[in-house]
């Protein structure tokens, strides 16, 4: 299994050396990804920027969005360009994660609809597989990225099996573990090849104000889930201990990659991880 780390673009006061820093020291640590969030009435930087300048600091490690929320972009066009640019800069380290999105006030301000935005989202992968192939638009590719959708749905894996490579979920191993079983079988029944891709996203703060820092990130991000916010905090992996043992469990649970999200923009927070990671071997 694969572990990678979240860039803290979605952590309110995150610098842009913060991020640079995050970038190169997830780098020379060995970790496999680098995975931004999506928000748009959030004050965090928009992913597709913060990837382009971590492609410029980094070489070799993958850049993931996990995830973008496709259908609150009404520019399909201009994001097929923007995404095969950062495909063609990084030298096809692009991991491309999608979703339909779960708040009506990023559709509001981007003007486009919070209905029907699933049926939107399967007409913007379609129109991205077309537009990267025919190189209408940006650069041409010699191979286009990876597509990973995400959602908590059965259509966002009926998604998956259409459109894209694998599903990213946001669960406990548990809950992951019946997930990945649940696409593995709607892949199959879909008479695609091969296996989908399954990413975990699990979020980590360490050190002494770990809970803190944890309880403040999370309940603010996730305010507009209600009740569901204090799982979301209460679920975050908060000791070295919680990490080590995450990573034992999503592995049981099938998961091909576990990506390791901050709640604080400290680069001591990476630190401390890349140490835990370094002694699992």
């Amino acid at each position: 299994m694969d572990i990678s780390v979240g860039l803290p673009n979605s952590v309110p006061g995150a610098s842009g050396a913060d991020l640079l820093t995050w970038a190169r020291l997830a780098e020379e640590a060995g970790f496999a990804s680098l995975s931004v969030g999506d928000r748009l009435v959030w004050p965090g930087t928009e992913p597709l920027l913060t990837l382009a300048a971590a492609a410029a600091a980094t070489e070799r490690i993958r850049l993931s969005l996990d995830v973008l929320i496709a259908s609150a972009r009404a520019d399909v066009a201009l994001l097929a360009a923007q995404t095969a640019t950062l495909q063609h800069l990084s030298g096809g380290r692009l991991v491309l994660g999608v979703g339909a999105g779960g708040r009506s006030d990023d559709f509001e301000v981007s003007g486009t609809s919070f209905a029907g935005r699933g049926k939107r989202l399967d007409e913007t992968l379609l129109a991205l597989r077309s537009l990267w192939s025919s190189g209408t638009v940006g650069p041409a590719l010699d191979q286009q990225p990876p597509v990973l959708i995400g959602g908590r749905t059965d259509a966002a894996l009926e998604r998956m099996a259409r459109h894209g490579d694998g599903t990213v979920v946001v669960a406990p191993p548990a809950q992951f573990a019946a997930r990945a079983a649940q696409a593995r079988s709607v892949w199959e029944a879909a008479r695609r090849d091969g296996q989908p891709k399954l990413v975990a996203y699990s979020y980590f703060a360490l050190g002494s104000s770990a809970v803190e820092l944890a309880e403040k990130q999370l309940l603010s991000y996730y305010a507009f889930m209600g009740p569901m916010a204090s799982m979301f905090a209460g679920s975050a992996l908060t000791s070295e201990d919680a990490v080590t043992a995450a990573v034992a469990a999503y592995q049981e649970a099938g998961a091909d990659e576990l990506v390791l999200v901050p709640c604080s923009s400290s680069p001591d927070q990476l630190t401390q991880l890349a140490k835990v990671v370094k002694d699992l071997g």
